[in-house]
């Protein structure tokens, strides 16, 4: 199950999902991965921007904006005080790190793309603790797992990565069943990998349905579901198209080309893992 920032950002939102979750995860072994929350890549893109023109005080202003609207929602969603309080705290750890993080780079006076995907994987960094805080607020089990450590194994393309799948389905396959054992739902940030050195890489803007459908072919998932706020694919933008209607059906194949044509519901490496029957089960499905 993945979800994207605007499914993630509201306190009634994040409580209906951790109550679907739990009450799916009953027959069903589950896996969910999220985005970051809405307007957070932005932000930490414009943290970027100002580090770039040198700009400290506004990059550490956006920094406190994303852990204040994080801490926010902790405390408007997680009714049990001492999930709650250790929800808090790990977001606290979180912005000590990134005001550090940013520290630095305002200090070597540069930004390369090792240090963006450092910065930009903070988005999924923190949904994933709010979200699986908000599972365990259900009475449901879960614990929160960076791509790193879920076992996503990349090239140091840093920006525009790819898995090195072999290693990564032993490595992911190996994480989750440990935790399916356990009863215990794990909530994987997308978007975020790690190189052979342990360096934080991204798949690029989009890239978390890319991480949902790699981990799913990892575990041999029967289905894979990208939740989303719209309806699905359609045949045309209905920004521009009046007229554009939802598609029922779509091969994986078609669904490549609508992403490569500017789709923006999917990223174009999105169904690749899916394409080679021995990752997959054979009936499995996409939705």
């Amino acid at each position: 199950m993945k979800y994207g920032g605007t499914s993630i950002s509201a306190t009634k939102d994040i409580q209906t999902i951790s109550k679907h979750l739990n009450s799916l995860s009953k027959n069903n072994q589950i896996v969910v991965v999220c985005s970051a929350t809405s307007g957070t890549t932005d932000d930490l893109i414009e943290i970027s921007q100002s580090i770039k023109k040198e700009n400290k005080s506004k990059a550490e202003q956006l920094a406190a904006k994303i852990i204040n609207r994080h801490k926010q929602l902790a405390t408007q969603t997680i009714k049990k005080s001492d999930l709650r309080k250790k929800l808090l705290e790990k977001f606290d750890q979180d912005f000590t790190e990134l005001v550090a993080l940013i520290d630095g780079m305002v200090l070597l006076g540069e930004v390369t793309p090792r240090t963006m995907d450092y910065l930009f994987s903070f988005g999924e960094r923190l949904s994933i603790k709010l979200i699986s805080s908000a599972i365990n607020d259900s009475g449901k089990k879960s614990i929160p797992l960076t791509g790193k450590e879920v076992g996503i194994v990349t090239d140091s393309n840093f920006g525009e990565s790819k898995p090195l799948i072999d290693t990564t389905r032993l490595r992911v396959s190996k994480t989750i069943d440990a935790l399916f054992l356990k009863k215990t739902i794990p909530v994987v940030g997308g978007f975020v990998g790690a190189d052979q050195h342990g360096h934080v890489t991204t798949f690029g803007r989009g890239g978390s349905d890319y991480s949902a459908t790699i981990i799913g072919s990892c575990i041999k998932a029967d289905e894979i579901w990208l939740m989303s706020d719209v309806d699905g694919l359609m045949t045309a933008d209905p920004k521009i198209v009046k007229n554009a209607k939802l598609l029922k059906e779509v091969s994986y194949v078609e669904a490549i080309e609508m992403a490569l044509f500017g789709a923006k519901q999917i990223h174009p490496r999105t169904f690749e893992p899916l394409l080679t029957k021995k990752n997959t089960n054979e009936n499995s499905k996409f939705i």
